[in-house]
């Protein structure tokens, strides 16, 4: 029989497997739907998936901080949409490793908002971590673009979604703070579906209000259904990994969805990674592993 932190591995590398084979379908559907629409319908059927979970086993915390619960969800959304979108437009590889960069971003709101403290160890992950990024977006050179400033930003509001939960997570049950997720991650392309054809807005905002049109092809449903199935196995899978006793070593093989995602990408014809990009991910994963280390 495998050992508990042995089998907290596999977990891990299955849950980093399916997340990364989860953005390569986003990128296959991208090519028929808008970003905004994945994210919609996505979350609509994770809704009855968590509702169906919630009716099996009633949640037995109280709750409270409604307002923070709300909030979870919509940094969870605005990280969604971003991570999608930037998924449609730059290398999978890419779009993945930046949104990696959200544990930099936990580390920094710990520190302002529940007061933790900052180790010279965390600072210097915090600056290897920026260097990744910096050798990632070329920020200096022909190829940075708004879409590789989006990733980032992505990584931030997920960083903020979790930094919420660390907030909520001893008064209200897991599953309704993924409801929570879920539920605002549906109302809020609705809300943005519907408001789209009154508005004009900037080119660079144009993602956010797209025009909602109803997909029949039953391919394109196929691959939707697919998403809302491995997006469920990929979180309980994490969640089982997280039930391993060496945390540090289970962290440290999430960050194989970067290889991995960059071998979806090439074969759905990404350009592969040049030397920089490469060497930009090695030290956002080095700067990441580094961060999660107590």
């Amino acid at each position: 029989m495998l050992k508990k932190t042995d089998s907290g591995i596999l977990f891990m590398l299955g849950s980093a497997l399916i997340s990364a084979f989860n953005g390569a379908i986003t990128k296959i559907l991208s090519e028929d739907i808008s970003a905004l629409e994945i994210v919609f319908f996505r979350n609509l059927i994770g809704i009855f998936i968590i509702l169906y979970a919630l009716k099996h086993t009633p949640p037995k915390l109280s709750g409270g901080k409604i307002h923070l619960l709300f909030t979870r969800g919509l940094f969870g959304f605005m990280a969604m949409i971003l991570f999608f979108y930037t998924i449609t437009v730059i290398p999978l590889g890419e779009a993945i490793t930046l949104n990696k960069t959200s544990p930099f971003f936990v580390t920094i709101l710990a520190f302002f908002l529940l007061r933790e403290h900052l180790t010279l160890k965390t600072l210097l992950a915090l600056l290897i971590g920026f260097m990744g990024v910096v050798f990632i977006v070329k920020p200096f050179g022909l190829t940075f673009s708004y879409a590789h400033f989006l990733g980032i930003l992505g990584g931030f509001f997920a960083a903020a979604a979790y930094t919420t939960i660390k907030k909520i997570k001893d008064i209200y049950d897991s599953r309704v703070i993924v409801l929570s997720f879920v539920g605002i991650g549906t109302l809020m392309p609705a809300l943005l579906f519907l408001l789209a054809p009154f508005i004009a807005v900037p080119q660079a905002l144009a993602f956010l209000f797209p025009k909602f049109i109803l997909h029949l092809s039953v391919y394109t449903w196929a691959l939707i259904a697919l998403m809302a199935f491995i997006s469920t196995l990929s979180q309980w899978l994490l969640t089982k990994a997280y039930s391993a006793k060496n945390l540090s070593v289970v962290g440290v093989i999430s960050y194989t969805n970067i290889p991995f995602a960059i071998g979806f990408g090439a074969l759905l014809g990404d350009k592969f990674p040049d030397i920089f990009t490469f060497l930009g991910i090695g030290l956002i994963i080095f700067g990441g592993i580094l961060v999660s280390k107590k």
